[in-house]
């Protein structure tokens, strides 16, 4: 698998740019403000989260593309 890999919920309010099978960076939109967090997987739980976002198309995410993930950035 290469990283980054990205994924988004079908409702496209949130974002997930997946950096490796510890850690990814998640854009939420709480009502029209983007929220930017970076989350670090160090309990079971986030890592199980990870593989669901990488592995689970279609029922917990879909795929999104690099340039889809960055214009959503330039909208902070």
């Amino acid at each position: 698998m290469e990283f980054p890999i990205y994924r988004k919920y079908k409702n496209n309010k949130h974002f997930f740019k997946i950096m490796s099978m510890n850690e990814f960076e998640e854009l939420s939109f709480i009502g029209k403000k983007l929220i930017i967090t970076l989350h670090q997987a160090t309990i079971l739980p986030d890592r199980n989260f990870i593989s669901d976002l990488l592995l689970d198309i279609g029922n917990t995410a879909e795929i999104a593309t690099e340039d889809e993930y960055h214009r959503i950035l330039t909208l902070k």
